[in-house]
């Protein structure tokens, strides 16, 4: 049973991606093209969009579930509205502004307290933002230095069939 409540992946990103395919979220390393000749069915597809999603926002089990079961009350498309909570998270927002050019390294940011929300300091990487909120950057001593980067447009998206993940959880 160790290591099935840790909060996040933190085993070899290689391995993620080469079995998933490219995980812009997770690192920015491109995949080997590994040509897989079995056919998967239609149970093991869902599970692997699943995992790409899992991975790619770096978030659990759990928390996946708890995202899904969110969705499937609320009014709409449950995979817009499972979408639209996951890019709501902070620390995915920091990664598509730039500051920082993976998600496991906007959650450092924020654990180390470096963002700011509605003048407040959160260290929280998993706080749902919502409309009108303050996001900025804390000011920074001459030993931290934060390099803005510019977020490419082939890393910046996640394509991943949301509607096979929440067949996914359909099955159980």
């Amino acid at each position: 049973m160790k290591g099935v409540f840790m909060s996040r992946y933190r085993g070899p990103n290689l391995k993620k991606i080469n079995r998933l395919g490219t995980l812009p979220g997770l690192t920015n390393k491109i995949p080997k093209t590994l040509n897989n000749l079995k056919k998967k069915s239609h149970y093991g597809i869902c599970l692997e969009e699943k995992q790409k999603l899992r991975f790619n926002y770096g978030i659990t089990e759990k928390q996946l579930l708890k995202y899904i079961c969110i969705s499937k009350k609320a009014k709409g498309s449950t995979s817009r509205v499972l979408l639209q909570l996951l890019e709501m998270r902070l620390d995915n927002i920091i990664f598509k502004w730039g500051i920082s050019s993976t998600i496991p390294g906007a959650r450092q940011l924020i654990n180390h307290r470096h963002i700011l929300i509605n003048h407040y300091i959160i260290n929280i990487p998993s706080y749902n933002c919502k409309l009108k909120d303050i996001i900025e950057k804390k000011k920074f001593t001459k030993n931290c230095i934060i390099v803005n980067q510019i977020v490419e447009n082939k890393w910046a998206f996640l394509l991943v069939n949301e509607l096979l993940i929440i067949e996914y959880y359909s099955f159980k």
